[in-house]
């Protein structure tokens, strides 16, 4: 075992058993899981909180460990279940990060990559791994079907992202995207036979060299390869066949408190993504080859670079900010719950003058220029605009500014980032080491009274 892996789960350990010892009550969401973590503990599988809206995968994972443990199911021991899939998350992100290193993995399971145990640091997924919420569990099994994808074990996949998708509907979104990576990896490295015909190609040409046109190509040539990539695609329809029948059954993909959870178009949700992304990868984007100055330089050129670029730019503002008028959604829940970080950026950011909203287009599509440059380094442009795309359907409907939607996307762009110096880990590591204490601190060792506890 890497002794910084061990120094990761020992610092998980503690602060599980911290937060026990303080919070030992149920706080947030927790007093909707946790009584319904307990009923299925006592084999009362008909029983079912109609407030709770994701499927009852955490819960049956829960029932799963008592068997194997014979723990009980209190608050103590149901938090240990998101608690050990946080420890597990390393172990998966280091075959994801190897895969777009196109690495071998280290031959030992418990010697992760120091990324991978950093990026498990990630602030919103090391918060969640000691509170009974979904999102790691929900985190690890999309980045286990990812990679199972990307190894070619289809079948597999297919069966990790059936699971994913007992701890959150959306996950559908990212079975797809696992199979749709392995196969645009494919199809750049595949090569015919030694006295065959060559094989059909897919336009895919480096990101950083791609213009407009090369997208266009890309698209008309898509067609060629389909036959190439159809049968891999056929353990994907039994889950989508799975996903069809349950949306029929439930008339809709929210579970419970349909009412509160009504998709609507969010299109500055993406906004918020970039530019969250940022913030917390900044470390990462200031790491490549020339460091910062070098970075603020390629995406000045890519928007003002010359009379095109600038004009191009003028009108995506444009276009922007008349989607920042018409599509921002004032959330009640995100208006009247001040116990949680987004309540005071709204306030204290969006809110303080009218136009602040629309002064932070130029940022929003320089911090997506910013991501564009990174994770185009050595990788074609289909590589690059891929999670792009499958983004857009898991946050344009959510009509909620919430952090943790944004947890899944954050880390398969990050682990697309190939080229990341080991200065550049160990200051993503400490900058996700000083947002972890704090909001942890403040969670712990500093509630307000009449107000609660702050969280994201």
């Amino acid at each position: 075992m890497s002794s910084l892996y061990a120094a990761f789960a020992t610092i998980c350990v503690t602060v599980l058993k911290e937060m026990n010892t303080i919070v030992d009550e149920p706080y947030m969401d927790e007093p909707f899981h946790i009584p319904q973590a307990q009923a299925y503990c006592r084999g009362e599988f008909s029983t079912w909180d109609p407030k709770i809206t994701t499927p009852p995968g955490l819960y049956l994972l829960s029932v799963i460990l008592k068997q194997l443990f014979l723990v009980k199911c209190n608050v103590s021991m149901l938090r240990l279940t998101p608690m050990l899939t946080l420890l597990v998350l390393p172990l998966a992100l280091t075959h994801l990060i190897s895969f777009h290193k196109r690495e071998r993995p280290p031959a030992s399971i418990l010697s992760p990559l120091p990324e991978a145990v950093v990026l498990s640091a990630f602030p919103i997924a090391w918060f969640f791994g000691f509170l009974y919420y979904t999102e790691v569990p929900s985190l690890l099994f999309v980045v286990c079907t990812v990679v199972a994808a990307s190894q070619q074990y289809h079948w597999l996949a297919a069966l990790l992202g059936l699971v994913s998708c007992t701890f959150r509907q959306t996950n559908i979104v990212w079975v797809l995207y696992g199979y749709a990576a392995s196969q645009v990896m494919y199809l750049r490295f595949r090569r015919s036979a030694p006295g065959q015909p060559a094989l059909q190609k897919l336009h895919d040409p480096p990101a950083l060299a791609a213009g407009p046109g090369d997208l266009l190509q890309a698209i008309i040539t898509a067609p060629r390869i389909l036959l190439d990539i159809l049968p891999a695609f056929v353990p994907y329809t039994l889950v989508l066949a799975a996903f069809g029948a349950f949306v029929i059954w439930n008339e809709g993909i929210v579970l419970g408190d349909k009412a509160n959870h009504i998709p609507s178009l969010h299109i500055p949700q993406l906004y918020y993504f970039v530019a969250s992304a940022t913030f917390f990868g900044w470390p990462v984007l200031i790491s490549g080859r020339g460091g910062a100055p070098t970075l603020i330089r390629e995406v000045w050129t890519r928007m003002f670079g010359n009379k095109w670029r600038t004009l191009v730019t003028i009108v995506v503002c444009g276009v922007m900010s008349v989607t920042v008028k018409l599509f921002t959604i004032h959330h009640p829940f995100l208006l009247s719950d001040n116990r949680h970080y987004t309540f005071y950026v709204w306030r204290r950011i969006y809110l303080l003058h009218p136009l602040v909203p629309y002064l932070l287009v130029p940022v929003y599509i320089a911090c997506a220029w910013a991501w564009f440059v990174r994770t185009g380094t050595d990788q074609t442009l289909l590589q690059t605009l891929l999670l792009p795309v499958f983004v857009v359907p898991t946050l344009l409907p959510t009509p909620l500014l919430e952090p943790r939607y944004f947890l899944i996307p954050y880390v398969l762009l990050r682990s697309q980032v190939k080229d990341v110096p080991v200065w550049g880990v160990a200051l993503e590591g400490l900058w996700y080491t000083v947002v972890d204490g704090i909001t942890m601190g403040v969670f712990l060792y500093l509630p307000r009274s009449g107000v609660g506890r702050f969280m994201w």
